[in-house]
């Protein structure tokens, strides 16, 4: 059965809050807990904060407070404090001070100072480069500094050193599986960066699997492409395995906080590191504040002098990191630091003395004792063989297991959570025993499992830290784009993936909070939160947007003014006596009430008169009119300052005296009769057509249509004659029904015809489809065709509605009819995507919409490409190269386009067809001695950018370059390579036209067979794939252009193993000690030797064990030798490759003589072990059945072993074949094989040896089968015999 869900109670009394604060201040950040004993947590961009100089952490009971000292722009982020499974957000604004222009000068002028002051040093102090060894060598091993911080994760603020008892924070390096973890790196704009992770796989059952993300989030596996590569290497020997994530062509996107995170079975670690995309800048443009700001702790304004050592550091590195600087390596990598002590831990002792000279340490005496106590070892485990890890951690919902090894399999275990018992009840927790290894399951972790685990074995335990990481809270219904009156209540609602989610809302960026007028209210139904507005007002206008920690909805809230809208106004009547009068209207808003009044009178509901409201439409229906109906009607909404009036007119049927036989004549006046005789009906309402006749006698009736006479026959046509009328209905009248209608009177007088033109009106058709001309960052340009009927009615507007692609609520965008066919749709969300429909508005009412547009997304063009510039030119080419824009917006960059024109004209020619995503460009066959002018244009989805273009033309004409070698940094020393190692030199050089490059070797040509060499226009390379010791020389590489040159030398040295020493002779022999001396090798392999390994062997074994592991001299005294051994001794060569192949043996051995004394030993009395026999059990008297083997035991010692020999009735029965005799480790046993009534009687077992004799007897009763014993052997008898035996 699943665990009920918990509902989620704050760890929280007082929460902190945003706070905004001045650089230099200082903030104080405070919080009090439920319980007094809480853990508390302050985190910094997701990363753990510990106190030191920059932050001060104090808890006092439940008190808590974080104190920020000295705050910097840096410090404007995003903060947590964690306490149990509850975490607090909050934010840290800083506005920047301002700062005199008088203080900016005169710091500019303190820095150039500085900056003459340190090349002037620097030219007289040689190579500036060069550590200061004597600096270096009085500093003791405790007081060495630190490793330098690596380039990638400088930072310019003074920061204290931590001290080194404090503990380690567990909560982000859980298990410990990084060797190496990637450092946080800055690199220009189109340059390439690596991350490298390293993961020692020794101790993990299973392959680890790393994960790298951008942001929370954001998993870079499914982005890997050109700009991104991830790379995966093993070392079988160290078994270490290398991860790497490469940048190529860093972009100002790219920017911003990653995570990488290694997991293997139940072991799990992270890391975080940041990147830093910079474009490229002039020396002017660094921030001089921030290069000056004071070293004061307490932040303080006089805090003592500005730290200008700081500024010059800064102005190195940055000279260091701008493109013009020529690095030997064009990708920026961050190594990270080492430690000499833990380098020291892992080295043999012979090792030591290298390693201090290789990292400066001189005090070799402090080196060991500092060693000694590194290496004293921990009391080790009686009852466990393996421990828990310091901390776990797993996501919310999935098992953990949890696992230890016992030296003891039978021992019993107990598991406890924060200091209670674990109890085995339902699936929750599930204990395992495999062998000596120990199990605890912990199915469907909550974040009620985060806590504290131990496993106590007798008095022995071990703990663990248990992290159970929520999953991110994901919006699965957005937020829908809502337009209300003034004064309604608002329901924004969405949906998240989680139960009982906490997310914030926000209006324009500014949270929300529970205000005093309750303003806004906030609902939680399970997985829906709403947000609720209570009457709304033109204020609350604006972007709302919900968040979670796993994503984000945005939508817009518009509120107008109540606006009631007509769309069939109240039309006058006449009608005659008893007839219906109808006034009817329609408007826009179906909630909208109204009265009606008579001559200014209220018109109340009685039996003739019927008032109605049915969604839009009112109604007042008058039965039986009467003369006194007659007057001025009005509708007047509520609410709304207008109303509607129409008149009612009686009409008076007079009837006039006339003879018999009168013709028929026709009167007609009847409601809707126009100029034109054009009677105009709203289609669906009723067409009644009361026609007043006379005649005598009354005449017959027909009403046509064209030639079709008119009679009842689909149930909507109606005809009807009574005395003095004649009339012609139609139910629901339609299109069809308009036309030219003649109503016939006849009767024997004669005839009357009238002709009666009905016109029908109707909402008009849909327009088409619109169409999107045009968008922009925040519009649109919309543009439709006119519906292809009107209905009637001139079309006198439209109406035009847009919604979100993936929502279901379309959002009206005017009231009133928008006249024009093209329409500019604003106040959209850049980068969302939206459909428009449009509906078409006459006299009559709205249309149906129309087919809603092909989806479109607003987004701007992007700014224009910065930093254009020649970067080389040619007679036929140029190239040139520029930077991003600094506005992208939401879409993403689809490249540039480049154009040229000759200067004076106003024809621009593209460079080239379509697009490129290069910033930089080559632009070919161009005309010779021509001024050019050229441009380039950034393109996305919303078209081109402005253009940016050069400041004046340029000359297409070669501009001759002096040429010059620039030889890197590593080759202007000789370079040593190891015999067989591929040499590869890569020489970058300047020089236009193309240099003539010419490599020679000490004044001789290069052998092509052994040397190759790759010209392009910048570098030479110089290339030896398996070198030789012959490779070695000085190489020189010359450039020329026509009568200029260059020249450069390398000095390259093959080095290899050197040869055996020479004439190893055994000079003397005293004591313990050997004197030994020999010559140096004829081949010292190129390179100075080192020095030399002394090994000895005992000719008995011939195990050979170094004396000298790195011994300069040629001679030397081995001592400590053991006396009477025989030994011979060989020696290697050592250089810096390595040992010489072949040793050089002595040629005599060496014996060490032993001192003249004998050894005798002692005397002692032999000692007489012998013993007489004696019976240690005796024989047992026994009653058996005739016919089975019976059985008669007995046992014996005796030295030496006495001789046994068995008696029957005082007869020795040894030589009988009825029976059989056994001795095994002094126990005798006598067989007799189915015994009959004549073998009873008393046996008897004597033993016999030089010492004495012993005998012990017993009787035997022989019994017929089915019979039981006369008479039992009494205890007296029993006791007699054990007696006797004794």
């Amino acid at each position: 059965m699943p665990e009920p869900v918990k509902k989620t109670v704050s760890a929280f009394a007082k929460k902190p809050k945003t706070q905004v604060a001045e650089e230099g201040a200082t903030v104080v950040f405070e919080t009090e807990t439920e319980k007094p004993d809480a853990k508390v947590r302050w985190q910094s961009n997701t990363k753990d904060l510990a106190s030191g100089d920059k932050y001060m952490i104090k808890a006092d009971g439940n008190k808590h407070s974080l104190t920020i000292q000295a705050v910097t722009k840096e410090d404007g982020t995003a903060y947590a404090v964690i306490a149990g499974g509850s975490k607090v957000k909050f934010d840290l604004k800083v506005k920047e001070k301002e700062v005199m222009e008088e203080v900016k000068l005169e710091v500019k002028e303190e820095v150039k100072k500085e900056v003459k002051k340190e090349e002037e040093a620097q030219g007289g102090a040689g190579d500036p480069g060069a550590p200061d060894l004597a600096a270096t060598d009085t500093l003791a091993p405790e007081e060495a500094p630190a490793p330098a911080e690596t380039p990638a994760a400088a930072d310019t603020t003074p920061v204290a050193p931590q001290p080194e008892s404090q503990a380690p924070d567990t909560k982000t390096d859980l298990t410990g599986l990084f060797t190496e973890k990637p450092q946080s790196g800055e690199v220009a704009v189109g340059e390439n960066i690596n991350f490298v992770a390293k993961v020692n796989a020794a101790s993990l059952l299973k392959k680890p699997t790393i994960k790298w993300f951008k942001g929370k989030w954001m998993d870079l596996a499914s982005k890997s492409g050109k700009s991104l590569q991830l790379k995966e290497l093993y070392d079988r020997n160290s078994k270490v395995y290398t991860f790497e994530m490469q940048i190529i062509a860093a972009k100002p996107s790219f920017a911003g906080a990653y995570r990488c995170e290694v997991s293997s079975r139940d072991k799990f670690d992270s890391c975080n590191f940041d990147l830093t995309v910079h474009e490229a800048r002039a020396v002017e443009g660094f921030d001089i504040r921030a290069a000056f700001r004071r070293t004061s702790v307490d932040g303080s304004e006089e805090a003592g002098e500005l730290d200008f050592s700081a500024l010059l550091k800064k102005r190195d590195s940055f000279f260091k990191g701008s493109p013009g600087h020529r690095a030997s390596k064009s990708q920026v990598k961050s190594e990270p630091d080492e430690d000499v002590w833990e380098i020291l831990q892992k080295a043999k002792a012979s090792e030591y003395e290298k390693i201090a000279f290789q990292y400066g340490i001189t005090d070799l005496r402090g080196m060991l004792k500092r060693l000694k106590k590194m290496k004293k070892e921990e009391k080790k485990s009686e009852a466990f063989l393996k421990k828990l890890d310091p901390a776990y951690q797993v996501e919310k919902g999935h098992k953990m297991k949890l696992c230890i090894e016992v030296a003891n399999e039978d021992v019993d275990v107990k598991w406890l959570k924060n200091g209670q018992e674990i109890q085995s009840t339902g699936s929750k927790y599930i204990f395992e025993s495999v062998g000596n290894k120990r199990y605890l399951t912990i199915n469907h972790c909550s974040l009620s499992d985060d806590a504290t685990y131990t496993c106590v074995v007798g008095d022995e335990k071990c703990t663990t830290e248990l992290f159970v990481k929520e999953p991110p809270v994901t919006i699965t219904s957005n937020l829908e784009d809502q337009m209300v009156m003034k004064g309604e209540r608002v329901e924004l609602e969405c949906e998240v993936s989680e139960e009982g989610a906490t997310v914030k809302w926000e209006k324009d960026g500014v949270e929300l909070t529970r205000d005093e007028s309750f303003k806004y209210r906030f609902k939680k139904d399970g997985r829906k939160h709403v947000l609720i507005i209570n009457e709304a007002t033109k204020e609350d206008c604006g972007h709302y947007t919900v968040k979670t920690n796993g994503g984000e909805s945005m939508a817009e809230l518009m509120v107008s003014e109540k606006e009631l809208e007509v769309y069939q106004n109240i039309a006058d009547l006449t009608v005659k006596a008893k007839d219906e009068a109808v006034f009817k209207c329609e408007v826009s808003d179906e909630t909208v009430k109204g009265i009606w009044y008579k001559n200014g009178v209220e018109v109340k509901a009685d039996a003739r008169t019927h008032i109605t409201h049915i969604g839009r439409i009112h109604k007042l229906t008058i039965d039986d009119v009467k003369p006194e109906d007659q007057g001025d009607y009005t509708f007047v909404p509520e609410g709304y300052a207008f109303n509607l009036s129409a008149k009612l007119n009686f009409l008076e049927v007079k009837i006039d005296y006339v003879p018999r036989q009168d013709p028929p004549k026709i009167h007609l006046d009847c409601m809707g009769h126009t100029a034109d005789s054009t009677i105009v009906v709203v289609a669906g309402n009723k067409l009644r057509l009361d026609v007043p006749i006379t005649g005598d006698p009354a005449p017959t009736v027909i009403w046509t249509k064209g030639e079709k006479v008119m009679t009842e026959g689909d149930g909507r046509l109606h005809v009807e004659s009574t005395k003095g009328h004649c009339i012609f209905t139609i139910e629901g009248a339609d299109k069809q029904d308009e036309g030219l209608y003649s109503v016939i009177v006849r009767n024997p007088a004669g005839e009357d015809k009238a002709d009666i033109n009905v016109k029908v009106v109707d909402a008009p058709d849909p327009p088409s489809a619109p169409r999107i001309l045009s968008v922009g960052e925040d519009s649109c340009v919309v543009q439709w065709d006119p519906p292809k009927s009107d209905g009637g009615n001139p079309i006198i507007g439209y109406v035009l509605e847009r919604k979100k692609k993936k929502s279901y609520r379309w959002m009206r965008l005017n009231f009133d009819p928008y006249t024009d066919t093209t329409y500019e749709a604003k106040r959209m969300i850049e980068g969302v995507e939206y459909e428009m429909r449009v509906y078409a508005v006459n006299a009559i009412g709205m249309s149906r919409h129309s087919a809603a547009s092909q989806p479109f997304i607003p987004v701007a063009p992007t700014s224009e490409p910065v930093g254009l510039c020649v970067d080389d030119i040619s007679d036929t080419t140029v190239s040139l190269k520029w930077r991003t824009p600094e506005h992208l917006g939401s879409s993403e960059l689809d490249g540039y386009g480049v154009e040229y024109c000759k200067e004076g004209s106003d024809e621009w020619v593209p460079a080239f067809e379509g697009l490129t995503e290069r910033t930089s460009v080559i632009i070919r066959d161009l005309p010779t001695g021509e001024k050019m002018q050229f441009r380039v244009r950034a393109y996305n989805m919303a078209g081109p950018s402005a253009p940016t273009s050069l400041a004046q033309a340029v000359t297409i004409r070669e501009i001759m370059q002096k040429p010059k070698i620039w030889i890197p940094r590593n080759l202007r020393q000789t370079l040593i390579k190891k015999v067989e190692e591929t040499i590869n030199l890569v020489i970058p050089f300047q020089g236009k036209p193309r240099p003539v490059i010419t490599w020679s070797k000490d004044g001789e040509p290069l052998n092509p067979k052994q040397v190759s060499i790759r010209n392009s226009d910048t570098d030479t390379i110089l290339f030896i794939r398996k070198s030789e010791r012959k490779d070695s020389g000085k190489y020189e590489v010359k450039l020329q252009i026509e009568n200029v040159e260059d020249t450069a030398s390398i000095s390259i040295q093959i080095v290899d193993l050197p040869g055996s020493p020479e004439k190893l002779k055994i000079m003397d022999v005293w004591g313990f000690n050997v004197a030994l001396e020999w010559k140096p090798p004829k081949d010292n392999g190129n390179c100075e030797i080192t020095g030399y390994m002394v090994q000895k062997a005992d000719k008995k074994t011939m195990e050979w064990y170094t004396v000298y592991e790195l011994y300069r001299r040629t001679n030397c005294v081995v001592a400590d030798l053991i006396m009477g051994n025989e030994y011979i001794f060989r020696i290697y060569a050592v250089n810096m490759v390595g040992l010489s192949l072949e040793p050089c043996f002595s040629a005599d051995s060496a014996y060490i003589q032993k001192t003249g004394f004998e050894y005798k030993p002692p005397t002692y009395k032999e000692h007489d072990f012998s013993e007489a026999p004696k019976f240690t059990h005796p024989l047992v008297s026994r009653s058996v059945i005739a016919g089975y083997n019976a059985t008669l035991s007995c046992s014996v010692r005796g030295i030496p072993k006495p001789k046994v020999t068995w008696y029957k009735n005082k007869m020795d029965i040894s030589n009988e074949a009825k029976y059989r005799m056994f001795s095994k480790q002094g126990v005798l046993t006598l067989e007799i094989r189915k015994p009959c009534s004549f073998d009873g009687g008393v046996y008897m077992c004597k033993a016999v040896n030089a010492s004495g004799e012993d005998a012990v007897e017993c009787k035997l009763e022989i019994r017929p089968p089915g019979t039981f014993p006369q008479a039992q052997i009494t205890k007296e008898e029993r006791d007699k015999q054990m007696n006797k035996a004794d």
